[in-house]
């Protein structure tokens, strides 16, 4: 009962997620400011697909159960109403709302793990014990990534309501999205793509990519627009970035496994490696308006937005689909426009701004699709159950 409950719920986060994603894209065609971007891309599609499938995982992964069943149905109304009104640019009152539906998330996932904080306890069975390893230290880093998000989330209300902050406002943004959404698909992806795609990651690749994902963020964060400290937080966070890619890579090409989400999976990692690559140009040389516009899509867009999409089509993979249009074909091309569009946003804000409007509206086609496919698939598998 607890385990439908808490699965119903995390659709419910992932759906909402989905149309917040179609959101984003939208607001980015028609010219909305960064804020409005951010609100609905990181706190809204980014977040609440996280915060949906971590109350499915994590607990599991910590060998635990939730121990609130009900957080989630208590958390979804605060966070889609501040990202709302986030977005609708209403900061105070919709940064209240989203630290709120954040307290409670943090409450429920902590006590659930407070007797297993670091994660020894893995869940995994013996058919799997040669994973043991790396699935601890994969668990290990999710304290650190909900610390990063207790830190955000506290900068966020801050800022809005005129207490000391941490750190500057685009700092906040690399915390919650380099320390708390990255970290998390660092820890998560290594305990869940192998097991997809039925493979191991190379344990060196694990060794570097966790804990410089785990450092990397503080250090951008504490010496945010240059000095030493942001260039080596640079340097930790484009390794972690370039490391995962290259996990990601060798697990698809080596996998007997031929899932459409292996494209998606494909792409965020070609995005992440040309986002961090530009993060270091900007540590050593300093930024341009129109290298910061492509960094930012190919990271939050590319790299997390590719990943949380390919992740998606592996836990609900269109291929079982009985309507029409809800198959492989259709996911495969949400990943094309989602990639293509993104590709040629990304070159348009640095060579012709028109072909960023072309590239966004080619990205909100992938991001309806997208949207479009999960609903039905919901609708398949559950009926007036869905969500």
């Amino acid at each position: 009962m607890v385990a439908e409950r808490v699965s119903r719920s995390s659709r419910r986060f992932v759906l909402t997620g989905a149309a917040l994603f179609v959101a984003w894209r939208a607001a980015d065609l028609l010219g909305a400011g960064r804020s409005t971007a951010v609100a609905l891309g990181l706190y809204g599609f980014l977040f609440l697909t996280l915060f949906g499938k971590a109350y499915a995982l994590v607990p599991a992964y910590f060998d635990r159960t939730l121990a609130l069943p009900d957080a989630p149905r208590v958390q979804w109304p605060l966070s889609v109403t501040g990202t709302v009104l986030l977005a609708a640019g209403y900061p105070a009152v919709g940064a209240a709302a989203w630290t709120a539906g954040v307290a409670v998330f943090l409450a429920a996932l902590l006590w659930t793990v407070r007797d297993n904080p670091l994660g020894r306890e893995t869940g995994t069975g013996e058919a799997n014990a040669d994973r043991r390893r790396v699935d601890r230290a994969a668990n290990a880093a999710v304290p650190v990534a909900l610390a990063y998000l207790a830190a955000g989330s506290y900068d966020l209300l801050a800022a809005a309501a005129g207490l000391p902050t941490l750190v500057a406002a685009p700092a906040r943004t690399h915390l919650l999205a380099a320390g708390t959404v990255a970290l998390l698909v660092f820890a998560v992806g290594f305990r869940l793509l192998p097991r997809f795609l039925v493979g191991h990651p190379p344990r060196a690749l694990v060794a570097v990519v966790l804990p410089a994902g785990a450092l990397g963020p503080a250090l951008i964060a504490a010496g945010f627009g240059g000095g030493p400290l942001f260039h080596a937080g640079a340097a930790l966070e484009a390794a972690a970035v370039i490391g995962f890619a290259a996990a990601v890579v060798l697990l698809v090409v080596r996998s007997d496994r031929r899932r459409v989400a292996r494209y998606a999976l494909l792409a965020a990692a070609a995005s992440g490696t040309a986002g961090v690559a530009l993060g270091l140009w900007f540590a050593v040389s300093g930024p341009t308006g129109g290298l910061i516009a492509a960094h930012y899509r190919l990271n939050l867009l590319g790299f997390l937005g590719l990943t949380v999409v390919g992740a998606a089509y592996q836990f609900y993979p269109p291929g079982v689909g009985t309507h029409r249009g809800v198959d492989d074909r259709t996911a495969l091309g949400s990943i094309v426009a989602l990639a293509a569009g993104l590709l040629v946003a990304a070159v348009g804000s640095v060579v012709s701004p028109p072909l960023v409007v072309v590239g966004d509206a080619v990205t909100l086609a992938g991001a309806v699709a997208y949207a479009g496919l999960l609903a039905a698939l919901f609708v398949e598998r559950h009926g007036r159950q869905a969500v």
